[in-house]
C-alpha cells in the first residue's frame, strides 16, 4: 500500500497486518510513499524479493516494520544472515501448486511464518487460487498465512479450514480498486462474513 488515505481507512478494520511492497517490478511498489502512522496492534509487513539485505535493513528502519516478507528464491542461509543482524520476524513465501515445496524443513528454524501462494512463473501474485486441500500434507511446526486469489466471494471457504498451523490468510488483488488501492467497501464485508 502507499496511499496514506487508504492505509488510514484501513487501519480501522479488524486486520492483523498491511503490507509495503519494496520490489520495484511490481505495480504496488511503495515508490515515494513517506510512512503512515499506524496503530500499534498492526503490524507493518515489508514484502522483498531476492533483495540485497543491506535494502532491507534501511527499509526496516524507515517504515518502522515489524516483519519482512520474502518472495524471491532467499535460502535459508540468507534468512539466517537477516536474523543475525536483528531479532525481526520473517515470513518467506513459496509457491505452490499441486505439492508443498520439499525444501519446507530447511526453513523452520528461521522463519516466523511460511506463506503459500499460487506458483507463478513471476514473482508476486497471480490473482488465483491453488488446490487448498494440498495443505493437507502440511506436517510442518511454523504457522502459514494462506494467500493467492483470495476474493469475497470465499468468506465461508476460509471460515470452514481447519488447518492446525493456519495462523492467517493474506488478501490482495480481489480487494483492489487498483494496484496498491484497497476497496475497503469490500474488505469490510468480507470481515463481516467470515
Amino acid at each position: 500500500m502507499r496511499n496514506p488515505e487508504n492505509i488510514q481507512a484501513l487501519t480501522r478494520l479488524p486486520i492483523d497486518f498491511i503490507g509495503f511492497i519494496f520490489y520495484d517490478k511490481s505495480p504496488r511498489n511503495v515508490g515515494k510513499y513517506s510512512s503512515v502512522k499506524t496503530p500499534e496492534h498492526i503490524q507493518r509487513v515489508g514484502v522483498f524479493v531476492n533483495a540485497d539485505i543491506d535494502f532491507i535493513f534501511e527499509k526496516i528502519d524507515k517504515y518502522q516494520l515489524d516483519l519482512i516478507q520474502l518472495h524471491g528464491d532467499e535460502s535459508p542461509k540468507y534468512c539466517q544472515q537477516i536474523l543475525a543482524k536483528a531479532s525481526i520476524k520473517i515470513i518467506k513465501a513459496f509457491r505452490v501448486s499441486d505439492s508443498l515445496p520439499i525444501e519446507l524443513d530447511d526453513y523452520e528454524d528461521c522463519c516466523t511464518y511460511f506463506l503459500f501462494d499460487t506458483k507463478a512463473k513471476a514473482y508476486g501474485g497471480t490473482g488465483k487460487k491453488f488446490n487448498w486441500s494440498v495443505l493437507e500434507q502440511y506436517r510442518g511446526k511454523t504457522p502459514f498465512l494462506l494467500s493467492g486469489g483470495i476474493s469475497e466471494s470465499d468468506a465461508e471457504s476460509v471460515k470452514a479450514l481447519t488447518f492446525d498451523q493456519l495462523a492467517g490468510i493474506d488478501i490482495n488483488s480481489k480487494f483492489e480498486i487498483e494496484p496498491a488501492l484497497k476497496d475497503i467497501a469490500k474488505i469490510e464485508s468480507f470481515l463481516a462474513k467470515e
